[in-house]
């Protein structure tokens, strides 16, 4: 599938083709026929990152940047084979993704160690490095010219240590990686979107993430552009809802903290039932086993990523 968003403000959305349709966005901007990418999938990108440069009338010489929110394998993946295709491109990243670009083993050992060998294999596959000579760092502040449009790079810890958010002014848009949690567009009910934390291992930090929202919310952009996925408007509501849950989810995994072996299937159940709570006040009318198949692994890494929270604050 290659769903294919154009905004009509120098933003197009289109699928990553990672795992299943409608899953990973990759955003391009585009400014008077230079192209930056923001986010790449993983190595399954390529052939669609092709296309939309196609698509638009361009070719590979037209990208300047490739831009990483965060160096999971799911945003990042596929950043080695996107800069190996696009010769004039530099890759921007949080300075401290940056050296695991350039040598990539142990950000793959970290994957490995949470997905297994296997399905790292089967999903990424060979995660290629990038010359340090073509990486940029962005610490926060950075700013990207984009043939002369800012794009203004952001910390924004609270999913990860190495997370960036990315503000594009002249189209009141911010890039959020996973920053801005995750919301699917098989879930929208009349043009509501419905969204929600994503605290997946092993660098969620609660309280970092919420003041990585509120800063966010405070440049009250017209839309946030989400990797998982793409465009949410009605940012104050959205953003509302999603500090909202964020707190439950904390408090959820709170009180399972002395439950033992059985504290991650009880986070996880605990988390399961109250999402699907509320996607039904949402008013989505999708069959249970749907939902949970669309939420499977964000519903597992969540549990894992509270879970490892809890551990994180033990004495």
């Amino acid at each position: 599938m290659f769903d294919w968003r154009d905004y009509g403000n120098g933003i197009v959305a289109f699928d990553a083709g990672y795992v299943r349709p409608i899953l990973a966005a990759i955003h391009m901007v585009v400014e008077g026929g230079r192209v930056a990418f923001i986010d790449t999938g993983s190595n399954d990108a390529l052939p669609n990152a092709l296309a939309a440069l196609g698509k638009l009338g361009l070719d590979v010489s037209a990208v300047d940047y490739v831009i990483l929110t965060h160096i999971h394998l799911d945003h990042a993946g596929g950043a080695g084979s996107l800069m190996q295709a696009f010769p004039n491109a530099r890759l921007v990243v949080h300075p401290r993704g940056a050296r695991h670009m350039a040598e990539p083993s142990r950000l793959v050992a970290g994957v490995t160690a949470v997905y297994g060998a296997e399905y790292v294999a089967r999903v990424y596959g060979n995660i290629l490095p990038i010359p340090a000579d073509r990486i940029i760092e962005a610490p926060d502040g950075h700013v990207v010219s984009l043939n002369g449009r800012e794009l203004l790079c952001l910390d924004t810890p609270g999913h990860a240590r190495h997370h960036i958010c990315i503000v594009d002014k002249k189209a009141g848009a911010v890039f959020t990686g996973d920053m801005f949690g995750l919301s699917y567009r098989e879930l929208d009910v009349d043009d509501r979107q419905f969204i929600f934390p994503t605290t997946t291992p092993t660098q969620f930090e609660p309280e970092e993430m919420r003041a990585s929202i509120n800063r966010l919310l405070a440049l009250q952009p017209e839309a946030m552009y989400l990797t998982h996925y793409s465009r949410v408007p009605s940012v104050q509501a959205q953003g509302a809802a999603l500090l909202r849950h964020l707190d439950t989810l904390v408090a959820l995994a709170e009180a399972e903290r002395d439950a033992g072996a059985l504290r991650h299937q009880r986070i996880k159940q605990a988390m399961t039932d109250y999402l699907l709570a509320e996607i039904r006040k949402h008013g989505c009318q999708l069959p249970e086993a749907t939902l949970l198949d669309i939420w499977a692994t964000d519903l597992e890494l969540n549990a894992q990523g509270l879970c490892v929270w809890l551990d994180s604050r033990k004495p």
